[in-house]
């Protein structure tokens, strides 16, 4: 029965490893907006993700500046100066706020928010733009109007069901992991042979390992194949790459810790049955 008891514990710590990584990413990384918008800082220097950016600026802005029977031109021209002001530190200033009102707008939207769309209001985005394009005496920048200018970012058939789902990641990303390592303690102390089960312990730390990088693998296939025609794939993969790097971290140093100690168990399992050794 503690042989039996401890490889189910084994088991559950198995299956727990990438469910308790994806609880405590939901929790930590994306309900914190310093830890979300530094995992997204790099893609201000990713080339798909600042084509979409430049495209949806000068869409949002296309039009707004009143430069009548000039208007094609300096739409066409604001077009390139978008393109040249993406990468520059102002650019950098600008992505990192508009990171910061979208992770607002999806934490509202997913807790105490209504309806099933997110929207982003880029209006600091603007004026960061707009204030760089005066300074380069851009014609017709100084017209750029500063109002509010929403984006749809998300749009979910049944957010309530999002909502309900998020919320438990959040109360599970306090406690999961902790269940996870008690639960391995508590295999090995039940173990008859003690040895053995830190060497399954640390073999099922790996394989759950394996299952949480197997999940983000598949995920990122099936929300690229979900996406509209009209959304890049690479900006989008992208995105998902930058906010699933902690997942991924994770899943390799679970890996190698748990291969560490199953090495470590199996080594000194040999090393005590080697004659000379000093066992009696």
């Amino acid at each position: 029965m503690r042989t039996f008891l401890s490889a189910v514990l084994i088991v559950l710590v198995t299956l727990l490893v990438p469910a308790s990584a994806v609880a405590y990413w939901a929790d930590r990384e994306l309900g914190d907006a310093d830890r979300y918008t530094a995992a997204m800082a790099p893609l201000a220097d990713d080339p798909a993700v600042q084509q979409v950016v430049v495209t949806q600026t000068t869409r949002a802005l296309a039009g707004q500046i009143d430069a009548g029977p000039f208007q094609p031109g300096v739409d066409a021209l604001l077009g390139e100066a978008l393109h040249s002001f993406a990468g520059t530190p102002a650019y950098r200033t600008a992505w990192e706020a508009a990171n910061r009102a979208a992770h607002a707008a999806f934490l509202d939207a997913l807790t105490t928010g209504h309806g099933n769309a997110v929207t982003v209001d880029l209006a600091p985005v603007v004026a960061s733009i707009k204030s760089e394009l005066v300074a380069d005496e851009v014609p017709f920048a100084d017209r750029i109007p500063v109002t509010r200018v929403s984006v749809e970012v998300m749009e979910y058939d049944n957010l309530g069901a999002l909502r309900k789902g998020f919320r438990m990641l959040q109360i599970a990303g306090a406690w999961l992991p902790a269940l996870a390592l008690l639960l391995a303690v508590a295999a090995i102390a039940t173990a008859v042979h003690r040895r053995r089960a830190v060497l399954a312990t640390g073999l099922g730390l790996a394989v759950g390992a394996a299952l949480l990088w197997i999940t983000v693998a598949v995920c990122r296939r099936l929300t690229l194949d979900d996406l509209p025609p009209d959304i890049d794939r690479a900006a989008a993969g992208a995105v998902y790459d930058a906010l699933t790097a902690f997942l991924r971290t994770t899943a390799w140093v679970v890996l190698v810790a748990g291969l560490a100690v199953a090495l470590a168990a199996w080594v000194t399992g040999r090393v005590r049955r080697t004659p000379g050794s000093g066992t009696p």
